[in-house]
């Protein structure tokens, strides 16, 4: 995937499961789980806006007070989305310290949180350090057809998922994947800057060929329009195609009902992002266990028409074996 769509796991395989992905040209990250962040630089963990937990287990959520210790005092709106009783359980995380100092902070660090029941009701709550954290709830757009989020270039979906308590899946898709042909706006005399969001954020909200956007130029504007038309722009230095997708898929049990609700969620995605925590052979301890084989990982991939498959979150007793696991995976990923 290009640069600006950067999906990197947080830890190995046999770390706690985390998903990194840079809006690069945003500059944004959005994170999925939010367990052991240790290998990650404060400066990345500082550009997270969005935090898509798939359930409250010790290794998909303990990072949660670390976090929360590198944003105390800084202007930051973060966004946590999770499933059931995710907001009474960061009012009882940020209840658990005293906060009798944090509103003479310079920053007013704002956590909005966001759960989703079984019924795909959404329910939210903000809590600001200038009010010392206290719960106050707020009103949320619904959980429609999956959708948790909708920005102007991306979404995120996700499914309820079995693992004996109640898991998200999520996938995040591009509404159109657009290019910027940096050599067409350099032989316009364009300047390469800020100005091109703007240009996409107008292709993206369908405005007409003759909207007039904002340009800058390399040497100066100085007898040059400060606007372009979006139609010759569109024309000449962009790219558009279909939008990529990523999936990511953790701590959930092979039954008929998990399997058909994966298949569609990842459907087509560009990569997968799949827990392979057993070897096929122990399939009778995932089953107990409630987790997938490599072999059911690489299985739903290939069902799913994924056109990559990368897994993850595998079980310590394998530890030194990793690659069985991902042979396993990838020959029921290619070959079913």
């Amino acid at each position: 995937m290009p640069r600006h769509f950067d999906p990197v796991l947080v830890n190995d395989r046999f770390g706690d499961a985390g998903l990194y992905v840079d809006l690069v040209f945003q500059r944004r990250v959005i994170l999925f789980d939010l367990g052991d962040h240790a290998r990650l630089a404060p400066r990345k963990l500082l550009r997270v806006s969005d935090i898509f937990v798939t359930h409250r287990h010790m290794d998909h959520f303990a990072g949660f007070d670390s976090l929360l210790r590198l944003l105390i005092g800084r202007e930051k709106l973060l966004r946590i989305y999770g499933p059931p009783g995710m907001v009474e359980a960061v009012e009882h995380k940020l209840k658990a310290y005293t906060w009798n100092l944090v509103e003479g902070y310079d920053g007013n660090l704002t956590l909005r949180v966001i759960d989703v029941d079984e019924t795909g009701l959404m329910s939210a709550a903000e809590f600001q350090g200038r009010s010392r954290f206290v719960r106050a709830d707020c009103e949320c757009p619904q959980y429609e057809n999956g959708l948790l989020a909708i920005e102007s270039d991306f979404s995120v979906r996700a499914a309820m998922l079995d693992h004996g308590i109640p898991v998200l899946g999520f996938a995040l898709e591009e509404r159109v994947e657009i290019n910027i042909l940096r050599n067409k706006v350099e032989s316009l005399g364009l300047a390469v800057g800020p100005w091109l969001r703007a240009l996409k954020d107008a292709v993206l909200g369908e405005a007409g060929d003759d909207a007039p956007v904002p340009v800058a130029w390399r040497d100066g504007a100085a007898g040059r329009p400060a606007t372009l038309p979006l139609g010759l722009l569109r024309r000449e230095i962009l790219k558009a195609g279909p939008g990529r997708k990523i999936a990511y898929v953790v701590d959930c049990a092979f039954t008929a009902e998990n399997q058909e609700k994966i298949v569609a969620l990842a459907g087509n995605a560009d990569i997968l992002f799949i827990e392979a925590t057993f070897l096929d052979e122990d399939f009778a301890v995932a089953a107990a266990r409630r987790h997938l084989t490599a072999r059911q990982a690489g299985w739903l991939g290939r069902k799913a028409g994924a056109k990559r498959l990368v897994t993850l979150h595998s079980s310590p007793r394998y530890k030194g074996q990793g690659e069985l696991l991902a042979d396993e995976a990838q020959r029921a990923f290619l070959n079913g």
